[in-house]
């Protein structure tokens, strides 16, 4: 191969790896969701899932939605006195942590909290041979430990992002009011007069997917992780990067999506 050609193999030897991988985790997903709707149901492990993503991710969810909310509206007072515009704090704030910031800010937070917990759990579990274990004890691993979480993900998720909205923009009321010098109605009222049911159920439903994502990055590495140490470290890493990528992807298509104009 010339110096020439070099270049353009490792080229296409990356895109086919990657397009390999895309086709991988397509396939996984898929195979996740249709053990969703066939028996049998492992109602402890997608409580115990619905409890570990959901109740144990409030604290982390709560504290960067007030301060998100916060720092937002100083900083859109800020940018606003430019123009004479202070007094759109409450509607841009509102607009910008139901649409955008809360989802995709929650989304990472599950990424880097709940996906790696995950990816070390099932590659842990695969390392010390208790997959094998299971399938030995006739039970699907698919079904055991893939559906559950995936389940709980796509439930809980939105809640978080309801929750972490609700925050956020709380925040922000709480630093127009006390910092800023806003009324407290008037701020109330041009926040819910601005917002849109369809900023609403456009939050909600980035919440689902990117829950979706998160879980399915987490078992997919985890179920496809090296042996040893380093192959649990790595799969926790990657599982980290590609979900956190593919939430970034899907909250621009989602974008597009509900807001093209």
């Amino acid at each position: 191969m010339s110096a020439l050609t070099k270049p353009l193999g490792a080229l296409g030897h990356a895109t086919l790896a990657a397009l390999a991988m895309i086709g991988r985790v397509a396939l996984f997903a898929f195979d996740a969701l249709s053990h969703m709707v066939r028996p049998p149901f492992y109602a402890r492990e997608f409580l115990a899932a619905l409890f570990q993503i959901g109740w144990l991710s409030l604290p982390v969810v709560g504290l960067t939605a007030i301060f998100t909310g916060g720092a937002l509206a100083l900083q859109i007072y800020a940018g606003g006195a430019r123009f004479n515009a202070e007094a759109v704090v409450p509607q841009i704030v509102a607009i910008g942590m139901v649409r955008e910031l809360g989802p995709v800010l929650v989304g990472l937070m599950i990424a880097a909290r709940v996906t790696s917990s995950i990816a070390a759990e099932i590659a842990t579990m695969k390392v010390t041979e208790q997959i094998d274990a299971l399938v030995t004890l006739s039970t699907h691993p698919m079904k055991y430990l893939t559906v559950p979480r995936v389940l709980a993900g796509l439930i809980v998720v939105p809640a978080l992002v309801g929750i972490g909205d609700v925050i956020g923009v709380f925040g922000g009321y709480a630093v127009a009011v006390n910092n800023l010098n806003f009324n407290a109605a008037a701020y109330l009222k041009n926040t819910v007069d601005f917002l849109e049911p369809l900023d609403i159920i456009s939050s909600l439903v980035k919440g689902a997917v990117f829950g979706g994502i998160a879980t399915t990055m987490g078992c997919f590495y985890g179920m496809n992780s090296g042996r040893g140490a380093m192959g649990v470290g790595g799969a926790t890493k990657s599982s980290v990067q590609a979900a956190a990528i593919l939430i970034l992807a899907a909250n621009f298509l989602l974008t597009g999506l509900f807001f093209s104009v």
